[in-house]
């Protein structure tokens, strides 16, 4: 089992910037991806970016190609967002979540509870 926790959502106005916290614990020696999604109300989950954790190597959906960073930090299993220039519609609730190489939420295993970010206009 992984545990993952998330933390650092809030109110920012549009154009701001915001960064995300993903603390992973238990057996995170199995993890080979961890992600972002975001789900806003009356919307289906969607995939913001993803990092494999070996190597590095990321991943971004197109809405926030340029905007959004993910990174991660090997020694305290935790993975980070930075989200710059933010826009209303970025305005969801953001989940953290470890599994397979994927940008489907179905397919990844563990997750956070999510943390709320809101951007006012």
């Amino acid at each position: 089992q992984v545990q993952l926790v998330e933390s650092g959502g809030g109110l920012v106005q549009a154009g701001g910037s915001l960064g995300l916290s993903c603390a992973a614990s238990g057996r995170t020696l199995y993890m080979t991806t961890m992600a972002w999604f975001r789900q806003a109300p009356g919307k289906e989950r969607e995939f913001v970016a993803s990092i494999i954790m070996d190597y590095g190597s990321t991943f971004y959906a197109e809405s926030v190609k340029g905007r959004f960073t993910i990174s991660r930090d090997d020694a305290k299993n935790a993975v980070y967002l930075q989200m710059n220039s933010l826009k209303p519609e970025d305005t969801a609730v953001y989940y953290c979540a470890a599994g397979p190489l994927s940008r489907r939420s179905d397919r990844y295993d563990y997750w956070g509870q999510g943390t709320q970010v809101t951007v006012s206009s």
